[in-house]
């Protein structure tokens, strides 16, 4: 059964895992990769990833992506949201706090901080506005 929009909105606003999907090019599937997001009911996804990474590239060539969240309990649901890119910006050591301390234990959240701004290199923030949906809740199957 479809989610309604305050479902979908709040689940996607949840801490889960996603899937992100981009367009890889001719004769390519989609890359496909599991990544943490930022997303606040209504509002826009934001995603961290590498400047120089193969996920920057194809999101910049494609101009949109997608993202998947599911979960298994209580129920089997999942919402898929698809979108064009809004912008890409460099990230600030602010943001990166943000998407750890929505992931990470309180006590974790520092010490990643440290070890990713000294060891992932630069990074950019890419947000996207949600303009399609999918999401079910498919019950306890």
């Amino acid at each position: 059964m479809a989610l309604t929009r305050e479902e979908r909105e709040q689940f996607l606003a949840e801490p889960h895992v996603a899937a992100l999907a981009v367009d890889a090019g001719e004769g390519r599937a989609p890359l496909t990769v599991p990544i943490w997001y930022q997303y606040t009911s209504g509002g826009d996804v934001w995603i961290m990833t590498g400047l120089d990474s193969r996920k920057n590239r194809l999101i910049s060539a494609a101009g949109r992506f997608s993202l998947m969240v599911e979960r298994t309990e209580p129920t089997v649901r999942y919402v898929s949201v698809e979108g064009p890119v809004l912008d890409t910006t460099p990230a600030t050591r602010e943001q990166l706090r943000e998407m750890a301390a929505r992931y990470l234990p309180a006590a974790k959240v520092d010490g990643y901080v440290d070890f990713s701004s000294k060891n992932h290199g630069d990074q950019v923030v890419v947000r996207m506005r949600p303009e399609r949906w999918v999401s079910s809740d498919l019950g306890s199957v």
